[in-house]
């Protein structure tokens, strides 16, 4: 233990010197040569996001956790701090603002998420229920919902005659990621819940998509989505990003169930983690993407 901690200290030194005796050689401080040696992108926002953190400075490492408000005069803080002057590096104020935006972001998006992710489903709040209601109706038009209380929520994936004791693992994050995929992507996901009451591929649709979320929510909180949200948002990634991330999960994991050729549904543990493990594995890559292919996302594809 006590060697490690001596190796730690002294990689954490001669780092600190190999910076300063480039700073000297080229001129430039790290952040500056990030932004001008990195492409904009995921690669040069967690570069940027290392650096902040990882900085001597207690300005530069709280500078990842201001307010959006704020992001301007933290910029300028950064400038003065690293003695840089603005009117000749112009670009790199720029390119800062478009990292910590990412960056403040996407913890202000875990936030949101988390929030929603607390909050139980209530059947005496109104909105709760016409979002319930909204749900049945995008994806069963053609069948009216006799009751409220009703066997009929099966046929979308619940497992019993009221869908909120499902929601309880996501509360109502689970069913607004449901709703959006419904309501945005109707086409995609009536035939996903149709092909899911097939006997060859049988799931429960709405559960899936409770299992997704989750799945979602962890890739979120991890950090794992960063690659992903720094390479499709121009600025901070919205709670419309997480949505349309979810819906692109629910397409491919339903490719993936099919192509995985279960036995049952007691196979759906062993499934899941798989999948978990190729979109861990594709996250890895700095350069990607989850390019989705439905219609919500497409404006995921185009920025």
């Amino acid at each position: 233990m006590f060697v490690q901690v001596c190796l730690y200290f002294y990689c954490k030194c001669l780092w600190r010197c190999l910076k300063f005796v480039v700073r000297k050689l080229t001129g430039r401080c790290e952040l500056q040569r990030i932004c001008y040696n990195t492409k904009p992108g995921a690669a040069r926002t967690m570069k940027i996001e290392a650096s902040l953190k990882g900085s001597k400075s207690k300005r530069l490492q709280t500078s990842v956790s201001v307010h959006p408000d704020a992001i301007e005069k933290t910029i300028d803080d950064i400038m003065e701090l690293k003695r840089i002057n603005p009117d000749i590096n112009p670009q790199l104020g720029i390119s800062l603002q478009a990292c910590l935006l990412q960056i403040v972001g996407y913890r202000n998006l875990i936030a949101e998420v988390e929030k929603l992710r607390r909050e139980p489903y209530d059947s005496e709040n109104l909105q709760h229920e016409e979002m319930l209601l909204k749900l049945w109706k995008c994806l069963k038009p053609n069948s009216p919902l006799k009751a409220r209380i009703s066997k009929q929520w099966c046929e979308i994936g619940f497992q019993g005659d009221d869908p909120k004791t499902d929601f309880r693992g996501m509360g109502l994050l689970g069913l607004y990621n449901l709703v959006y995929f419904a309501e945005w992507d109707t086409e995609i996901a009536q035939q996903i819940l149709s092909d899911s009451l097939q006997p060859k591929y049988s799931y429960s649709f709405a559960i899936v998509g409770i299992n997704i979320t989750d799945l979602a929510y962890n890739l979120l909180v991890s950090g794992a989505l960063k690659t992903h949200f720094y390479n499709v948002a121009p600025e901070a990634p919205t709670l419309t990003h997480f949505q349309q991330t979810f819906c692109y999960l629910m397409h491919e994991f339903h490719k993936f169930w099919i192509e995985e050729d279960p036995l049952d549904i007691m196979e759906f543990n062993r499934v899941r983690e798989k999948f978990h493990k190729r979109i861990l594995k594709q996250l890895q890559n700095p350069e990607m993407a989850l390019c989705p292919h439905f219609a919500a996302s497409e404006s995921l594809v185009n920025m």
